[in-house]
């Protein structure tokens, strides 16, 4: 059966999965659902994920929500993208939460929205500065554990360069304060010589905007 993946392109968590699924080599299906789609509230959907969310996995008769869950699942359930040592795996699942408890807020909530879902007159832009500034601080803890690292856990990419990255595209295009972490920089890099990168992640947000933004 083919996996399908519900949720719209656009969305950055819909994003993650749709390149690790192209990393792993993946036959899907993709629903749009979400944002100017709609569907999340209704009874199919609901019966997927009552969280009312994007994106939901179903492989064969498994549903899965939450993105970072969703990732890890594919890179265990298809031996790629899972490091083979118990502890690179917890490593990769450790990073993975950090861009959960240390990134997303700041990055997608404070800073993100702000500008695509608030007037430019209406922005607040202490809140966006404040975060701008949380955000130089937790990427030098990456750019210090990046040192001598082709990718987040040892030299080959795993589901904590997924989850971590996929933010970092909307990070370097948002005109915010940004750290100097060459590190950090070396390994975006990498990142976008990737095709699935460039094809799911380096999508032009602007479009995203409500008038006035």
């Amino acid at each position: 059966m083919v996996l399908r993946i519900w949720g719209r392109v656009t969305s950055i968590n819909v994003q993650k999965v749709l390149w690790a699924a192209d990393e792993i080599g993946l036959s899907y299906e993709r629903v749009d659902v979400g944002g100017e789609f709609g569907k999340t509230d209704t009874p199919e959907y609901l019966a997927l994920n009552p969280n009312k969310k994007i994106p939901v996995i179903q492989d064969g008769d498994f549903v899965l929500w939450e993105s970072n869950a969703i990732v890890r699942y594919l890179a265990e359930a298809y031996g790629v993208l899972a490091p083979a040592e118990l502890e690179d795996r917890a490593l990769a699942g450790q990073w993975s939460d950090w861009s959960l408890s240390s990134l997303y807020s700041d990055l997608i909530t404070n800073c993100f929205h702000q500008h695509i879902r608030v007037t430019a007159e209406n922005r607040d832009h202490a809140l966006i500065a404040a975060a701008s500034e949380r955000l130089v601080e937790q990427f030098t803890i990456l750019d210090r554990h990046l040192e001598g690292r082709s990718f987040i856990v040892g030299d080959a990419l795993s589901f904590a360069d997924i989850v971590v990255g996929a933010l970092m595209f909307r990070y370097y295009t948002m005109p915010i304060q940004h750290v100097e972490a060459p590190n950090v920089e070396a390994w975006y890099q990498r990142l976008q010589e990737r095709s699935a990168y460039r094809e799911h992640v380096m999508r032009d947000w602007q479009q995203m905007k409500i008038a006035g933004a």
